[in-house]
């Protein structure tokens, strides 16, 4: 009972951060600062929910699938966000 109850609270705040970085997505002034919110919310939204899932489920493979999943999305964020900031960096310089 109090794992679901937890479970639950994770998830909530997940959404609740995905929420956020979606909202930061659209008011913050200019890409970096975009970048940074959306990969931040984000990446703490999935582990939340994560997290949240993983305690949910009944078998320890399905949640260590759950987490490995989680840092593949980690990984490939940072990756994406680093790439973009690139992008932006020589777009400004070459203007």
């Amino acid at each position: 009972m109090i794992f679901n109850l937890i479970a639950l609270i994770s998830i909530i705040a997940g959404v609740c951060f995905f929420i956020v970085g979606s909202i930061g997505l659209i008011r913050l002034p200019d890409q970096y600062s975009r970048l940074h919110a959306l990969t931040k919310a984000d990446n703490l939204g999935l582990g939340l929910i994560i997290a949240g899932l993983a305690m949910h489920s009944q078998d320890v493979l399905v949640a260590l699938k759950l987490f490995i999943i989680w840092f593949a999305v980690m990984a490939a964020s940072s990756a994406s966000a680093y790439l973009m900031a690139r992008k932006v960096r020589r777009d400004e310089v070459s203007s």
